[in-house]
């Protein structure tokens, strides 16, 4: 009998051994590895998650998984979703309300200031910019951790310019990002580390010499019966030679900026020094195929598959490097189909409706209304939702900004408007953010010496954008939850596989990141609050630890 149970306990023992080291704290991470997936609804995780075999296989089935986290505000793009994830920082207090907006006291003839741009330097031909931080208006965790321990290093390395500088913050050691034809820096002088001078000849081969696209059986389903899109780029195309916008529309940029970003982790020692490192990573390509193609889309579907390699790659990699580090993944906004083909899958509240047409005619209303000479421009707009009152007109604003308000609430495209008064008056949501008002919303994304003038919300799976166009039919950027909802997934080797019912917002990302790597937080620093990660406890968020 005796032998009888040392041979059960002994068959046992590795159960027994993993169920412990499964919930065994981890050891102090000194790597934290963010990926920010741009345009990686909760939906297109949820709609794929079965199917991925690779590295998105791995985060989800042993990782914690928040298959339906937020991003709270209502301006769903990429800027101000990439602000919120390293900063802990809603867009009301980081500044990052919009990719772009006007700003009417720039020093400078072009009133328009992108969030990834130095705004006080001139803007050359072609909307030239200097690619800066310096709008950005909080710390990110690399920010902080540097100031800490200036021995810490932050790499950032990304598919757009603007996901890279959001995510580093402003003491990037190394900063990387797709400028349409190579990776590149801010300053872009002196000769490029080795990596990029790799990852930069392997991208000029690809761009030169596309490799054969194919749709596998897999996505099959999703081949429209009928073109949608005759222009678009399709899955099952192959970009012709020198077709860089075709490229950056494949998972070949993907896979380079992830080799990228390992590559130059282990170049730089990067979680082998005594101080903690960042490792930010932002993978722009399903953004790039999803409003070239929709989201519903035969390309989408091989780009999960492309994504779930290249995580899989990625996290291979990482764990080579044997140093403590934790992973982790989320996005910056979702988005919908393109609305024609949501139309056919049966949405008929799918529709289009164009900007420009739409200041136009309010303009000619005010015009008609005060009686003023045709061509006076009382509101212009650089974005979807943001209003703005020309300072040059002589009538009085709150006359001009009420007859746009009444003429934009009479368009059955419309479902609010609010004004800059509500939204400044307006309280912090109490609520979690599944509960927010469209108010609340719009409160996140609201940041007075920036916002319009007038906010406008459209109604659910209207995209303002008049028609489709090549490389463009499919837009995001609404409150809506298809454009909130996001995954957040974390992850390190020996992780205890969770999907805990907690709500959590993107806000809570950095917060949470900085208990793990023992950063204390001062009070009032993030508009985020640390999520537990264990099964069951408080860890990491219990500073008593």
């Amino acid at each position: 009998m005796k032998g009888v149970w040392k041979a059960a306990v002994l068959f046992a023992l590795p159960t027994l051994m993993a169920a412990s080291s499964a919930w065994a704290q981890p050891p102090r991470p000194r790597l934290v590895v963010a990926i920010v997936v741009d345009q990686l609804s909760a939906d297109l995780f949820e709609q794929y998650r079965d199917s991925f075999s690779a590295g998105l296989k791995r985060l989800s089935s042993q990782g914690v998984v928040f298959a339906s986290g937020y991003q709270a505000h209502a301006a769903t793009e990429t800027c101000p979703g990439a602000s919120t994830i390293l900063t802990g920082m809603h867009p009301a207090h980081n500044g990052i309300i919009a990719n772009s907006w006007i700003d009417d006291h720039a020093r400078r003839a072009d009133k328009m200031v992108y969030c990834a741009e130095d705004p006080d330097a001139p803007v050359a031909g072609d909307r030239g910019y200097r690619v800066s931080a310096r709008n950005l208006l909080a710390k990110t965790l690399g920010d902080r951790l540097k100031a800490v321990d200036p021995a810490s290093r932050v790499v950032a390395v990304a598919g757009k310019d603007r996901l890279a500088v959001l995510l580093g913050g402003q003491a990037t050691d190394q900063l990387w990002f797709w400028s349409g034809t190579r990776f590149r820096t801010a300053a872009d002088d002196g000769d490029p580390p080795s990596a990029v001078a790799r990852a930069n000849a392997r991208a000029r081969a690809a761009i030169a010499a596309p490799a054969p696209r194919t749709i596998p059986d897999s996505c099959r389903d999703h081949v429209d019966p009928q073109p949608l899109f005759p222009d678009a780029a399709m899955a099952s195309s192959t970009p012709r030679p020198g077709d860089v916008r075709g490229f950056r529309a494949s998972g070949m940029l993907d896979e380079l900026t992830a080799g990228l970003a390992i590559d130059l982790a282990q170049e730089m020692k990067l979680g082998r020094g005594a101080a903690t490192d960042i490792l930010a990573i932002g993978l722009a390509a399903t953004d790039y195929i999803g409003h070239a193609t929709g989201a519903g889309s035969a390309d989408m579907c091989v780009q999960m598959a492309t994504l779930d390699r290249v995580i899989g790659e990625l996290t291979d990699r990482l764990e080579r490097m044997g140093t403590p580090f934790v992973l982790m993944l989320t996005a910056d906004h979702g988005a919908p189909d393109a609305p024609e083909r949501s139309r056919s899958h049966g949405n008929m509240a799918a529709r289009r409706i164009g900007m420009q047409r739409v200041t136009r005619a309010i303009n000619e209303t005010i015009r008609a209304k005060l009686g003023v000479e045709a061509g006076a421009r009382f509101i212009s707009t650089d974005n979807a939702s943001d209003i703005y009152l020309d300072p040059s007109a002589t009538a009085s604003r709150p006359v001009v900004a009420k007859i746009a308000k009444d003429a934009l609430l009479a368009l059955p495209e419309v479902e609010a408007v609010l004004t800059r008064d509500e939204l400044v008056r307006a309280p912090k949501p109490t609520l979690p953010a599944s509960q927010w008002s469209i108010a609340d919303r719009a409160w996140a994304s609201f940041y007075p010496t920036r916002s319009g003038d007038l906010v406008v919300l459209f109604k659910p799976y209207v995209t303002p954008m008049e028609s489709p166009l090549p490389g463009s039919v499919a837009m995001h950027g609404s409150p809506w939850d298809y454009d909130r909802r996001i995954p957040i997934l974390f992850w390190w080797p020996g992780a205890a596989p969770a999907n805990p019912a907690t709500e959590i917002q993107a806000v809570d990302i950095m917060p949470t990141l900085a208990a793990m790597v023992g950063l204390p937080l001062p009070a009032g620093a993030t508009d985020g609050t640390c999520v537990a990660l264990a099964q069951s406890g408080t860890w990491p968020c219990d500073p008593a630890r």
